[in-house]
């Protein structure tokens, strides 16, 4: 089973998912994010992969990340690339992950792209306020990310609005379910993680010879 969670930039994502994983159990449940499938920019000068356009479908390899959906419902592990933000680089190494009852992807984009919106059975996004979304991006990006707070604000007025609107936003309804309040409501995560429990019991009944 593969749920997709979708949302803006500082939305809550990341928390709603921590919390799916926490209550269904993270040996259940493999773990990816759309994030980790950043293009890898090695080949350009720094001062030109800052100006790449991070927020556009375009950015992501979509494709590789299908490709181990596809593989993990068949059994097999994959390869993770590893994504270095400070730099806009992948690293060398991968991370292993092994297939699981429940595979998470996570990412603002992942309802965006039909190709992914096709594995998914659960389709969730989580709704914030642009400004509160904008915040936690500002603080994340300055504390995690290195940028300063000139860099933030330009990415955001250039690129993340923009393509929030024009991407994001729009996929919300591709949703099975809309979350406000991201991670904090905890009426949307009871029926998220009810219909989980739901769905892998009727997986373990139709195994059973």
């Amino acid at each position: 089973m593969i749920i997709g969670v979708a949302g803006g930039t500082g939305s809550g994502k990341t928390t709603v998912s921590e919390a799916i994983l926490d209550r269904v159990g993270r040996d259940r449940i493999a773990y990816l994010q759309h994030d980790s499938y950043y293009r890898d920019r090695s080949h350009l000068p720094p001062e030109e992969r800052a100006e790449v356009n991070f927020d556009h479908p375009d950015a992501l390899e979509t494709e590789l990340l299908v490709e181990h959906l596809k593989a993990m419902q068949q059994g097999r592990a994959v390869e993770v690339p590893v994504y270095d933000f400070t730099r806009h680089v992948r690293k060398e190494e991968t991370r292993t992950l092994r297939p699981r009852p429940v595979v998470l992807v996570e990412g603002i984009l992942v309802l965006a792209e039909e190709s992914l919106r096709r594995q998914m059975d659960v389709k969730l996004y989580v709704d914030t306020d642009a400004d509160l979304r904008f915040i936690r991006r500002l603080r994340r990006d300055i504390s995690e990310r290195d940028r300063t707070l000139d860099s933030v604000v330009e990415q955001y007025l250039d690129d993340v609005r923009p393509m929030h609107l024009e991407f994001v936003e729009p996929s919300k309804r591709y949703a099975d379910l809309i979350i406000p309040e991201g991670g904090f409501n905890t009426v949307a995560l009871d029926a998220v993680v009810a219909q989980v429990e739901r769905l892998l019991d009727r997986q373990g009944r139709a195994a059973r010879p």
